[in-house]
């Protein structure tokens, strides 16, 4: 495994949290890998990740307050090894493209679900919850990884 996409809708909140999660997982066990992030919508393209996500990440020690949203290209399907969803709409949304090496994030989870918008949730502790989702399944994601190896 040499590169994973995380792929949400927007690339604001969900995937830049993944990005950020998988990185510092990398980084901790001394892995190249190469992550990265996209949305399957292209209206936040070059924003930086919403506020709540920067909060969060940067309370669990993950800064990502320097990625920029983008939307998934043509190119993707070629450059990445995995391509993760974080939901089941951006997994049509990604089969629909021709995507072969897709994968759920909630696949790695304790329930096998989605991973929810967190605008979702009332409030912040959307975010708390989605940040702890996504920090399991990334964990699990790259336990099996490891597995596999």
């Amino acid at each position: 495994m040499k590169s994973i996409l995380f792929v949400c809708l927007g690339n604001i909140c969900r995937s830049p949290i993944a990005e950020g999660v998988a990185k510092k997982i990398v980084l901790e066990r001394g892995l190249n890998i190469r992550v990265d992030s996209a949305g399957t919508g292209s209206w936040h393209s070059g924003e930086s990740p919403c506020k709540n996500s920067i909060t969060i990440a940067r309370r669990k020690g993950v800064d990502i307050s320097d990625q920029h949203a983008r939307q998934i290209i043509q190119q993707d399907l070629s450059r990445f090894d995995l391509i993760i969803a974080l939901d089941q709409s951006n997994y049509n949304d990604l089969k629909k493209m021709g995507i072969e090496n897709l994968h759920k994030l909630g696949k790695f989870g304790e329930d096998n679900g989605d991973i929810p918008d967190p605008y979702f949730f009332p409030g912040f502790e959307g975010f708390e919850k989605v940040y702890d989702m996504i920090e399991l399944c990334v964990n699990n994601l790259f336990d099996e990884l490891a597995d596999r190896a």
